[in-house]
């Protein structure tokens, strides 16, 4: 339990109503939308709550509470929206949950820079609306764009819709605002290089706030663009779609949407060409072509435009059902339903390779793939797998060793385990294993900058 003191101090610091410790509330904190049922092994990440949430309303009262949980060693957790997969704000050690939605102010919006200056709390969405008013757009478009917040997705480097063209959210950072584990407040530079050291942003974009709390962020913003173009090609295999997406990626096609699906004995590829005029027909047409020459078959905008409609609807349904709920009322939507979604990231030539022996080790394990994708890249590899034989306990630990199989695989093969949702509770034995002497380095890193381990400590594997 925490120091009563410290409680009193953090009233100080935002007043009573933004310090919530009443049971009901840190229940509702103290996860996000992993589900035990999916947590693989992780289980006993979801046994401790928060011991106190509390709402700063600026990077001032940031500072100050982490001021406060460094002096006292009290364990301190960022919390955005709450809508993460992976469990990387769950208070496994307790401690302080720090809530930054008051912090949604839009400062700046620059059409010359195409920059917006944005706090860490701005819910995507509201950023969307705000930007149109400029005749621009944010380059990240993920599925939760109803409900995550901008520096939900830096720090977990999100991947979104738009990510063939404008790359993850970790791309799209210009410069952060960020409060260290002493409680300074730290600031990077709003240009696109630098050549004088590390760039620093790269210490707090996908490592999940165990390095500082982000309160701010400069991110890059784009043109409304003058043209869309919608397109769909069938391929008789998921192979030939690979193929096919390698050669665009080869040309320098980016497509705005480029996504491969092998589902229900379809296998479609997804693609929106966004921009001027005269790029986007050029790129179409030349991207069907390639298409054609892997055997692919134009089948017409329709379910690429059915896609893009129905791209945020899980979102919205989670808003409407879960989003700030009780663990037990998030977790219910999943009873029952054993199955996870696995995403790998390979270089281009081993996917395929990778994929034959994912499918030995699946069947021979009693699991079977419901989907295979590839999501703006080829080198980015997905599946959804569920058990053979349904849902019972037995199945669905068996399922968990046979997922750890297909991830260890990919490191085995000089891949990563996860490129879209970052790695939380539920991934996060097995980071070590991937980064090897590197995760030394990440380990001095930390160290050095937290040495009583404060900040979202269990993650990242430290």
């Amino acid at each position: 339990m925490i120091d009563k003191a410290i409680i009193e101090s953090l009233v100080k610091i935002v007043g009573s109503d933004q310090v919530l410790s009443d049971p009901y509330d840190l229940d509702r904190y103290s996860g996000d939308a992993l589900t035990p049922f999916r947590a693989f092994g992780a289980e006993q990440a979801f046994e401790r709550l928060a011991d106190v949430v509390v709402r700063p309303g600026s990077a001032q009262e940031v500072s100050e509470i982490v001021c406060l949980a460094n002096l006292t060693g009290t364990p301190v957790v960022p919390y955005g929206g709450g809508t993460g997969v992976m469990g990387s704000v769950l208070p496994v050690q307790g401690g302080i949950i720090i809530d930054l939605k008051r912090l949604n102010k839009i400062i700046e919006v620059n059409p010359q820079d195409l920059t917006a200056v944005v706090e860490a709390g701005v819910v995507l969405e509201d950023l969307v609306n705000a930007l149109a008013e400029h005749g621009l757009m944010p380059g990240h478009d993920p599925y939760s764009v109803p409900i995550a917040t901008v520096a939900g997705t830096i720090s977990t480097n999100g991947v979104g819709y738009r990510a063939a063209a404008f790359g993850p959210m970790g791309e799209q950072v210009v410069a952060l605002e960020v409060v260290l584990p002493t409680g300074q407040v730290m600031s990077t530079r709003a240009v696109p290089k630098n050549s004088s050291g590390p760039n620093l942003n790269q210490l707090f974009i996908g490592t999940e706030g165990v390095f500082g709390v982000i309160t701010r962020a400069t991110i890059k913003v784009f043109r409304v663009p003058e043209a869309q173009a919608f397109a769909t090609a069938g391929f008789a295999t998921f192979d030939h779609g690979f193929e096919a997406a390698a050669e665009l990626l080869a040309l320098g096609i980016r497509p705005t949407l480029l996504d491969l699906t092998e589902e229900d004995d379809h296998v479609r590829l997804h693609l929106l060409f966004e921009g001027y005029r005269e790029g986007v027909e050029a790129a179409q047409n030349r991207s069907m072509q390639v298409c054609a020459q892997f055997g692919g078959r134009d089948i017409g905008p329709d379910h690429t435009l059915e896609y893009w409609a129905e791209r945020h609807e899980s979102a919205e349904n989670y808003k409407r059902n879960a989003l700030g709920k009780p663990r037990e009322v998030r977790w219910n939507r999943r009873q029952g339903r054993s199955f996870d979604y696995l995403h790998l990231a390979l270089p281009i030539s081993k996917v395929l390779a990778y994929r034959r022996q994912c499918e030995k080790i699946l069947a021979e394990g009693g699991v079977k793939v419901v989907e295979y994708g590839l999501w703006s890249r080829p080198e980015m590899f997905s599946m959804m797998v569920v058990p053979v034989n349904g849902a019972d306990p037995s199945n669905r630990q068996n399922m968990g060793k046979v997922v750890e199989q297909v991830l260890t695989l990919a490191q085995d093969m000089g891949g990563i385990m996860e490129y879209c949702h970052g790695v939380g509770v539920k991934l996060n034995h097995l980071v070590a294993r991937e980064r090897g002497a590197g995760h030394e380095v990440i380990r001095s890193l930390k160290q050095s900058l937290d040495p009583k381990n404060i900040m979202n400590p269990g993650k990242l594997g430290l």
